[in-house]
């Protein structure tokens, strides 16, 4: 865990370490992290929002390893395949698990429940779910699995992938080189990460507390 922190919040130095071993490969490196990222639900731990902005920053300098417009066009590419391939793997494990043979592993009924949400309200879930670290990795998935249909979520997944990579991308490289974000990088990703986890944790929190008060007055 140590090390998993000390590798987020340097993030700028091992990617720039990277860069200076590997060149160009530092292209591919990054379009399998954010492909991963938004991929596959085992990898929701992988470095996202903070990952964009540090690779803003970089291309940002002068005499940059990385350029900008390559940087936005594969990365971009890594985030709407990812989600793709995160949503086509949730509709086949749907249709083994909740249609197939194995149906009864699971309650139709949640998803009965998934669909009717992701038919009503699955544009905004996947346009948010971006701009949330470990969410963003489940929201494509359950899409998949509540039938969302393919057409509305690839639209929807286009244009959550354009506002997610080129707003964090825009930040670093326009943010990333100023002096006191420069000397002060490390505090600057912990405000990310923190920005990034609090809406998830308000929302956990307010279904606590509503949890809370239904078994209050249900014991009274």
């Amino acid at each position: 865990m140590q090390q998993f922190l000390d590798f987020a919040l340097h993030l700028d130095t091992f990617l720039l370490n990277f860069i200076a071993i590997y060149g160009s490969w530092a292209y591919l490196a990054l379009f399998l992290i954010i492909f991963c990222e938004t991929g596959l639900v085992i990898t929701p731990f992988l470095p996202g929002d903070s990952l964009l902005f540090v690779a803003g920053s970089i291309a940002a300098q002068s005499n940059a390893p990385l350029a900008i417009w390559p940087l936005f066009i594969l990365l971009l590419i890594a985030s709407i395949l990812g989600n793709q391939v995160n949503f086509l793997l949730g509709r086949i494990v749907g249709l083994r698990f909740f249609k197939g043979e194995r149906a009864w592993l699971l309650n139709k009924k949640h998803l009965e429940d998934t669909h009717r949400f992701y038919e009503r309200h699955g544009g905004k879930t996947i346009i948010f779910a971006r701009f949330l670290p470990i969410i963003r990795s489940f929201a494509p998935f359950v899409a998949g699995i509540g039938d969302m249909s393919h057409q509305r979520f690839t639209l929807y997944n286009v244009s959550s992938a354009l506002l997610w990579i080129g707003s964090l991308l825009a930040c670093g490289y326009f943010l990333g080189s100023l002096p006191w974000i420069k000397n002060h990088f490390s505090l600057v990703i912990y405000g990310i990460i923190l920005i990034s986890l609090t809406p998830p944790l308000i929302s956990f929190l307010f279904h606590k507390l509503g949890t809370c008060r239904i078994a209050k007055s249900e014991s009274l």
